[in-house]
């Protein structure tokens, strides 16, 4: 891969729809519940948050509804995890008009799986347009070492589409590492399916970094998935190396493939794998049982701490190892997004060690 910028003011850019996500306490199901827990959240700024709270420089690209006290709460959500943003301020319109997204979500509990309810109606990161940024003075003035881009940012509205486009464009043409995790979901794509696939063709072809389960490398790139193995999910390895290097055939100029592998034994016990291709080297994270509070962001997790191994010049064999681990501490907070108190914490979960630190 090739080598990060130097002397750059931030180390990860994210654009992101930032959003608010509502959760009973104690593992409860929504229905059954007046009680919620609030917090301000997004996919990529979930990605962003290892980088952030371990020190390193990171800006959120977004867009904010006016006057609003979402978008005040996101905000300030965004200054506790040590993050910078800018962002066009959108008018509400009236009632009906702009504002930021809700997710509802279940958590679940034991043997009660998890539910997850998108509300985006009006959603103003749907707005979100390269004319409302200076991409010189980002890339060329003060620089980026990694941008990393979302299937989700990618495929919000034909707007949005065309803005992360012109991000990877501008990344590309200034040297900037581009991280593409392409995250499909199929509510987004119905009726422009040739629209975005063509989309993010382009953007996985100037990417250095690919990242996908099966699912998202066959909807979205249409490569062939794994072959059908065991009911385990270890014996499935060698069939996701070999999706691995159909994608590798396929775009041949990035650097790093990954994808997790995650076998449900219940909600609160998941085994937790990865694999990554690093050239023509392999890096293998045989899946692992992990307790889980909360699964949801365990993958961004993942991405989050990869990332982060990354910027700090680490040996490949780190960034799976950091990333796997990053991907488990997700999964033990009630936010979607981990917050590690110091690399020794990540390591700690890695090495398997849970005893108490005095």
């Amino acid at each position: 891969m090739k080598e990060l910028k130097k002397n750059c003011m931030w180390s990860l850019v994210v654009p992101t729809s930032m959003g608010v996500r509502i959760t009973p306490p104690d593992g409860q199901s929504v229905q059954a519940s007046n009680t919620f827990f609030m917090q301000a959240t997004s996919a990529e700024s979930n990605v962003a948050s290892i980088s952030s709270y371990l020190g390193l420089p990171v800006k959120v690209l977004t867009t904010f509804v006016k006057d609003s006290p979402i978008a005040a709460f996101i905000k300030s959500n965004l200054r506790s995890r040590g993050m910078a943003y800018e962002g066009k301020e959108v008018e509400q319109g009236g009632p009906w008009g702009y504002r930021h997204q809700f997710n509802i979500a279940d958590s679940g509990y034991g043997s009660r799986g998890p539910r997850v309810a998108n509300d985006r109606a009006g959603e103003v990161g749907r707005t979100l347009s390269i004319d409302d940024f200076d991409l010189e003075r980002i890339f060329g003035q003060e620089g980026v070492q990694i941008l990393h881009l979302s299937g989700l940012i990618a495929a919000l509205s034909p707007e949005t589409s065309k803005f992360c486009l012109e991000l990877a464009r501008a990344a590309k043409k200034y040297g900037t590492l581009i991280s593409f995790d392409l995250n499909f979901r199929a509510s987004f794509w119905i009726g422009r399916e040739k629209e975005l696939g063509e989309v993010f063709s382009e953007i996985a072809s100037v990417s250095d970094i690919l990242i996908g389960n099966e699912e998202d490398f066959q909807l979205c790139l249409g490569i062939k998935g794994p072959e059908a193995g065991g009911k385990d999910i270890a014996s499935k390895i060698n069939n996701f190396k070999e999706m691995i290097m159909r994608v590798k055939e396929a775009y041949p100029n990035t650097s790093v493939y990954a994808t997790t592998l995650r076998q449900v034994i219940n909600v609160n016990s998941h085994l937790w794998g990865a694999i990554m291709l690093v050239g023509d080297e392999w890096q293998v994270v045989e899946p692992r049982e992990i307790r889980v509070l909360d699964r949801i962001g365990g993958g961004d997790g993942f991405v989050g701490g990869m990332l982060y191994a990354i910027l700090k010049n680490w040996e490949p064999e780190k960034w799976i190892q950091f990333g796997w681990a990053s991907g488990a501490l997700a999964t033990t907070f009630l936010t979607d997004y981990a917050q590690p108190a110091d690399e020794e914490q990540v390591w700690s979960i890695w090495g398997g060690n849970a005893r108490v630190k005095r």
